[in-house]
């Protein structure tokens, strides 16, 4: 026996209403993906009996009074602009890009205080993350000039990490940093701490060359430093040397000239930090030598290694 009355017939166009409603979204939002919005299914769950609990109470009861239904509120589903995720469907990690600055035209304003690749997930990166991550890198004007983007080289666990400046003309050239004469006298001063330079790592504030070794400008220095903490993030050294001005100002946040700065122990995200004078000044200035030399004699004390020869 089937219900032909009018409030069955009803129903079943409301319903099939809700479904045709809820299809139509599900075409627009997800494809051939079927989603299910939990908040709007619970909501029609309680506005509206099922089909079989419609059937089941008329049956039977076909010559009873009919009686008043209340009216269901209209289905409510999410717009189709903001479709619900699948429960089931793992959150991806959010990619690199998305926590460093974004792409700006030369000479635009950018932040100084960008969170490293990797700080909004709280988890450790890699160096080829970060690495990958930087890419073809076009957020500065640096790139138009340079020839090699110079990422960093060494020991991916390294205890100890020196950080210079930017990369020169030799280093431009292979791609390498520190390689010219001032990365000479640089391997020279970590041979005389007892270590090779592959067992740290080495890396610079900006990675492209500045046209004719100029210093860097504040907004390539920003469009860099994310990269560099996030470097630095990946490594977990435990010491870190910053070599001249604007490798100890930009990670130090503090403006004050090297000549004060250098010797102080100071602390990077819980890393002991030694500043002392770039191996370009100390070609320029061999007088000073002397207490670059003291300064990483502090450094040696502090990893537990003994003098070798100086620099």
């Amino acid at each position: 026996m089937t219900d032909d009355t009018p409030e069955a017939s009803q129903d079943l166009s409301a319903l099939l209403d809700d479904v045709r409603r809820h299809l139509l979204w599900q075409e627009e939002a997800a494809g051939r993906v079927l989603m299910i919005d939990a908040k709007a299914a619970l909501e029609l769950q309680r506005s509206a009996p099922s089909l079989r609990a419609r059937f089941a109470r008329t049956q039977g009861t076909a010559d009873a009074a009919p009686q008043p239904r209340p009216e269901a509120p209209p289905a409510r589903g999410p717009p189709p602009s903001t479709p619900a995720a699948r429960p089931e469907a793992p959150l991806p990690r959010p990619p690199l890009a998305s926590l460093a600055p974004a792409s700006r035209t030369p000479g635009a304003g950018m932040r100084v205080d960008a969170p490293p690749p990797g700080a909004a997930t709280g988890e450790r990166p890699t160096l080829d993350e970060v690495r990958r991550e930087l890419g073809d890198c076009q957020r500065c004007k640096l790139c138009s000039t340079r020839k090699n983007l110079v990422f960093g080289s060494g020991n991916p666990r390294a205890e100890l990490v020196f950080v210079g400046e930017g990369p020169g003309e030799h280093e431009d050239l292979q791609g390498v940093p520190f390689v010219g004469a001032a990365g000479d006298l640089l391997t020279k001063m970590i041979g005389a701490m007892g270590y090779r330079r592959d067992d740290v790592y080495i890396c610079n504030v900006v990675k492209c060359r500045p046209p004719g070794n100029r210093n860097p400008e504040p907004e390539e220095i920003a469009s860099c430093e994310p990269f560099l903490r996030a470097q630095l993030a990946a490594i977990q050294p435990k010491v870190v040397v910053a070599l001249g001005k604007f490798a100890a100002q930009t990670l130090l946040r503090d403006s004050t000239p090297i000549t004060r700065l250098r010797g102080n122990w100071r602390t990077y995200e819980g890393i002991q930090l030694m500043p002392t004078f770039h191996p370009a000044y100390l070609l320029r200035s061999p007088a000073e030598k002397r207490k670059a030399w003291e300064d990483l004699q502090a450094v040696m004390k502090a990893l537990g290694k003994q003098p070798g020869s100086r620099a």
